[in-house]
């Protein structure tokens, strides 16, 4: 319980402090940019374990964090945050990626670590993984996985 409470004072924190600095931006665009980090830290991990049977752990923390660190980075330094009239800091000059909107970037970096990290990846568990199909499937098992 103490951990969660720090963690959503931290995370309150964090919000507090970003929406002063990104006072006065366009409220769309900054939707937009919440949308690619989303996008980068959590599609290609939806569609990986959907689609993919050999997708593993391990694929899922490299995509999930690899993306949202490419993300985060590639926001950081766009015009969205400095080097321009409308950036965060137009004062500032460290911009050295030229897109405002870093998704059509860091999406796809973020498939391609998930695919890494699933193959350098030694997990494999065929039996444990045709139990959890049948298991999403049917429903059959689900009352084991019920907590008291």
């Amino acid at each position: 319980v103490k951990v969660a409470r720090y963690t959503a004072l931290v995370i309150g924190a964090v919000a507090i402090g970003g929406g002063i600095v990104a006072n006065g931006q366009n409220v769309a665009f900054l939707v937009s940019l919440a949308f690619a980090v989303a996008a980068s830290a959590n599609l290609p991990t939806i569609l990986y374990s959907l689609f993919w049977k050999r997708f593993n752990t391990s694929g899922a923390l490299w995509s999930i964090y690899g993306g949202l660190a490419i993300c985060l980075i590639l926001i950081i330094f766009s015009p969205a945050v400095s080097g321009s009239a409308t950036a965060m800091f137009p004062k500032a000059d460290f911009d050295w990626f030229p897109l405002t909107n870093p998704g059509l970037v860091s999406i796809p970096l973020s498939f391609i670590l998930g695919w890494v990290g699933t193959v350098v990846s030694k997990e494999r568990n065929d039996a444990k993984y045709a139990e959890m199909e049948v298991r999403a499937l049917t429903g059959a098992g689900a009352e084991k996985a019920v907590v008291h």
